[in-house]
């Protein structure tokens, strides 16, 4: 068997045999690029206290941790309908045990109460694991996850209803900020409508498919 750690074979010799030296030149050091994964849960995320369909004022969020305590306040309270349009399912947003909590909470009250989620998307959730994905696969029933059709026109941004009354949006994907709204009925209708045409016109993503069977 050829060996290259073997030791070399005995030669007839009262003379030691001095061992070459090694030479060892760092290679340095290389960069791991491993996928990004979503952030743990550092400590329970509290939501904002604001009661949906009676706070008038609109709230604006520079920070992440903002935009999830608005975001847990409106999944909290909604009664009846939930939806959220995202370009990813945001992980820094939504991949949080609270929300999901949240989420589970709301699907559990009521058999007909329905949460939607579509995404333009949904490669990265799915090699993640994303929260929403898992609960989707154990509520499959009223919790349902589309992908935005590729030729539909939609604007760059990310929004989340809640009832009839509830909005959070950021007007911006690469940005943190935007605004929630817990009582203005009119700018809901007209966001719900956006998602109901995009939704009427999405499609099932074969990725999203094999994550859920």
């Amino acid at each position: 068997m050829n060996d290259e750690n073997a030791p070399p074979d005995r030669i007839d010799s009262d003379e030691p045999h001095a061992l070459p030296a090694i030479e060892f030149e760092s290679p340095g050091r290389f960069a791991v690029h491993n996928p990004e994964q979503p952030a743990a849960d550092v400590q329970r995320c509290e939501p904002a206290p604001f009661k949906l369909g009676e706070h008038l004022p609109l709230e604006r969020f520079t920070l992440p941790e903002q935009a999830r305590a608005h975001a847990l306040a409106l999944l909290q309270q909604a009664r009846r309908n939930l939806c959220i349009f995202s370009d990813d399912l945001e992980p820094w947003l939504y991949h949080h045990s609270s929300v999901q909590d949240a989420c589970t909470a709301f699907l559990l009250a009521n058999p007909k109460n329905r949460l939607r989620i579509l995404l333009k998307d949904a490669t990265r959730a799915v090699k993640q694991g994303h929260r929403l994905l898992t609960l989707s696969r154990r509520l499959s029933s009223n919790l349902h996850i589309r992908k935005l059709h590729p030729d539909y026109p939609a604007e760059e941004l990310a929004f989340l209803l809640a009832d009839d009354c509830g909005l959070l949006l950021r007007p911006e994907l690469e940005q943190f900020s935007g605004y929630a709204l817990y009582q203005d009925p009119a700018r809901v209708r007209l966001r719900q409508a956006q998602f109901d045409q995009a939704w009427e016109t999405s499609v099932t993503d074969p990725d999203l498919r094999s994550f859920l069977l």
